[in-house]
């Protein structure tokens, strides 16, 4: 594969539109990383840390050192990143969870979901800090490592990666899945292997064209929302519903605290992905601000879109809360029997389908997201350097070997029995702890590293701690297989970490302090 680690755009020499040709964002001569609170984020004697360039080795009047590694192009706009965003977290994504939450909350589903939002938005303004600072492929990896350090920071990344390469898996086996229910004659394995082939051949053809792709899958998937939404309300309005207007808020069997928390944990993992937009920073037209907006903007619409299906859903939900708390067999398929038996097969059909193709288109988001991880850690030297290799732009090493792991997680899980339970008991582990690592970074970077000029307290120190906190409540209350597997997951990256000390420490090369 082509490398255009020289400095290239790609064959025709033209000149850069990757981190190393100039400042990441804005014109020339000006800076890029900024925060809106102030003028220099750093000392006058350091190197721009917030610039893909970084430390340079070279000596004083030479031509800074470059990155080792390819380049990725500046192609995405501020929808593109929106719709990753959203295609990775999904816009139906309470479909499957829906009988598992209700039952859980006590029939206060919609409230669960206020609370997720209100709980993943520290989270989100922790991303929106930290992509100013380090507008950098690699997301939380590039930011622990400029709040916490180069140890901290690969194991953001390491944790990340969990999440990263399972995810996909997940996703497609859902895409199998439903495939199955609707053509019972084709195994889902096979339907999950035709979805990774597919996806993974959008992603190697460039970003821009995925997210074009992405984009009318996207509209099909909202298209169907919507006519379930209106569906819903025309019943609702002739019919009324089976619960009270307000129950999916105070839950139909009484309120409880405890239980709609107890929802909580299960429900902010249906946000995970919004965090994929800030590893496109390095591909994106118009400055970090740009990623910044986007990882607001979509967290506040999944949000929305979750809350409106979630209380529509419930109102026409035939079962009480405490019944789908005595039959968990009935509380996957929750959300296709409401609409069933209030609206019609032919919708519960068509929901069905458009899960089916976003799910995979979900996971596509979530491959192009790995790839663009493991490109990182690659160009930081922290995992083999033939991962920061791009042809014309696309990092299609890490984006490959991504492909090839998913591909083997998702078929070995869609040939057991209980694949998918295994898969989804570890699958977000990694991600939780690595936005712990995240709010650390900001706390670490704005309080802690950076010195001249006063700390805005409260949103550098006091919100990253209550994000943080969310979260180990969120990791306390996950599985015990999933703690396990995360433990052991982290104990491999500690053991990997200490054999690269060993070694010798990676020089820095994209402005690591």
């Amino acid at each position: 594969m082509a490398d255009t680690g020289a400095g290239t755009d790609g064959p025709s020499g033209g000149p850069p539109d990757g981190p190393s040709g100039g400042p990441p964002d804005g014109p020339p001569g000006r800076r890029s990383d900024k925060s809106s609170d102030g003028p220099s984020d750093r000392p006058p004697d350091r190197p721009p840390d917030g610039s893909p360039q970084g430390r340079t080795d070279a000596p004083s009047g030479a031509a800074p050192r470059r990155p080792e590694g390819g380049q990725l192009r500046r192609t995405l706009g501020f929808r593109d990143l929106v719709v990753y965003g959203l295609l990775f977290i999904a816009p139906m994504a309470p479909v499957g969870v829906f009988g598992t939450l209700d039952a859980k909350s006590h029939g206060a589903v919609a409230l669960v979901y206020v609370v997720a939002t209100v709980a993943m938005a520290f989270t989100a303004f922790s991303y929106a800090q930290m992509v100013r600072v380090a507008p950098q492929a690699g997301s939380v990896f590039a930011y622990a490592r400029k709040g916490l350090g180069e140890g901290a920071g690969f194991i953001a990344g390491w944790m990340a990666m969990l999440d990263y390469l399972l995810i996909p898996a997940v996703a497609y086996l859902f895409a199998g899945i439903a495939m199955e229910a609707l053509v019972p004659s084709v195994d889902r394995w096979v339907w999950t292997a035709i979805a990774v082939v597919i996806t993974t051949l959008l992603n190697l053809w460039g970003v821009r064209a995925a997210a074009r792709v992405g984009m009318a899958v996207l509209a099909l998937e909202i298209l169907v929302l919507l006519v379930f939404v209106v569906s819903a309300v025309a019943v609702l309005v002739q019919d009324g519903g089976t619960r009270g207007w307000a129950t999916p808020f105070t839950g139909d069997v009484g309120f409880s605290a405890a239980a709609v928390l107890s929802g909580v944990s299960v429900a902010v993992l249906s946000y995970l992905g919004f965090d994929a937009i800030a590893s496109f920073a390095e591909e994106v037209t118009g400055g970090s601000r740009q990623v910044a907006r986007a990882v607001l903007f979509c967290l506040v619409l999944a949000g929305a879109l979750f809350i409106a299906q979630t209380y529509l859903v419930a109102l026409l939900e035939p079962m009480t809360s405490a019944e789908l708390a005595a039959d968990p067999a009935a509380q996957g398929s929750a959300f296709y029997d409401a609409v069933d038996t209030s609206v019609g097969t032919w919708l519960h059909d068509l929901v069905a389908v458009s899960k089916a193709i976003g799910a995979a288109f979900a996971a596509l988001a979530a491959q192009a997201a790995a790839g663009r991880l493991l490109f990182a850690m690659g160009r930081e030297r922290r995992l083999p350097r033939a991962l920061s290799r791009t042809d014309s732009g696309v990092p299609r090493v890490a984006l490959l070997l991504a492909a090839v792991v998913t591909l083997l997680a998702a078929v070995w899980a869609a040939r057991r029995a209980d694949g998918l339970d295994r898969l989804v008991s570890v699958v977000d582990i990694g991600a939780l702890t690595a936005f712990v690592l995240l709010h650390a970074s900001v706390v670490g970077w704005f309080a802690v590293r950076r010195r001249e000029r006063p700390v805005r307290w409260f949103a550098h120190v006091v919100l990253p701690v209550i994000g943080a906190g969310i979260l180990v409540a969120v990791i306390v209350e996950a599985a015990g297989s999933a703690r396990l597997a995360g433990a052991i997951w982290l104990a491999v990256g500690l053991v990997v970490l200490l054999v690269q000390r060993g070694r010798g420490r990676p020089a820095p090369l994209s402005g690591t302090p």
